[in-house]
């Protein structure tokens, strides 16, 4: 299936636990490089850098990508690709897909298959993925999202619950164990433009503010979000330290062997 549709990666410089983020050393080049050279491998018409710093923005021309400055003052990811597809011009009907701009390890292959789900599903106004949990204490973990979908692949609820629950139990010796019927979201997201800019418009949802999940927004109004089961489970992200020296140790190994 063609599908036309544009990167933008949101980059801010401050983050709590890994301040300049962005910038960071990657086996000799800086994170929103290898995020962008991912983006590259994939079928995108374009691909654009969204950042607020200069530094950033230098950092993304001195490596010959687009960048676009952007306010300062957006609370999320999602508002900055909002600017970010007004300021390149492009149409209500464009296809955005909004890569985070921590992942170097994304799969080029899963990026094209969630721009696609959303051409091929009319009804929903954001597309997705998610994959199997692979373990108990990934089930449990607060910090991993769980996604329940109706039989069209419909989010039915996002939550960082274990969920579904398991009322027979929920220990890894219980017979019925099945916890790996649950599924972990990943977050990669597309959307058209002029849906976008109207989900930023929308007000909170109490159950976003209280799961502090922003996609539990479009649920709460009644918009539709298609989950496709991941046909590549991407690399983690960069979001600690401890993340940080399992990617770099990636691309060190790749240099290693050629």
């Amino acid at each position: 299936m063609n599908c036309s549709y544009h990167i933008v990666i949101p980059a801010r410089f401050d983050s709590q636990r890994l301040p300049g983020k962005p910038l960071l050393d990657v086996a000799g080049k800086p994170l929103i490089q290898r995020v962008y050279e991912c983006a590259l491998q994939s079928d995108a018409d374009t691909i654009t850098v969204a950042t607020d710093n200069q530094q950033i923005f230098d950092a993304v021309e001195a490596f010959k990508g687009t960048v676009c400055m952007t306010r300062k003052d957006h609370l999320s990811g999602t508002d900055r690709v909002a600017e970010a597809t007004q300021l390149l011009g492009l149409a209500d009907d464009a296809l955005v897909l909004n890569l985070q701009g921590d992942e170097p390890l994304m799969s080029p292959v899963l990026i094209n298959q969630v721009a696609r789900e959303l051409v091929k599903t009319p009804d929903a106004m954001i597309s997705s993925a998610c994959c199997p949990i692979q373990s108990l204490a990934e089930y449990q973990d607060p910090n991993v999202v769980k996604v329940v979908r109706n039989q069209r692949q419909l989010a039915a609820y996002f939550s960082r619950a274990p969920i579904p629950w398991i009322r027979d139990g929920g220990s890894s010796d219980h017979p019925n164990m099945q916890w790996s019927e649950s599924r972990r979201h990943l977050g990669i997201y597309a959307y058209h433009v002029g849906y976008l800019t109207r989900f930023c418009e929308l007000p909170p949802a109490p159950t976003e503010m209280t799961e502090k999940l922003e996609q539990l927004r479009a649920l709460w109004h009644g918009d539709a979000i298609v989950v496709c089961d991941a046909s590549v489970i991407p690399g983690p992200g960069v979001d600690s330290p401890h993340d940080l020296r399992r990617v770099v140790e990636y691309f060190e190994s790749l240099l290693a062997t050629g």
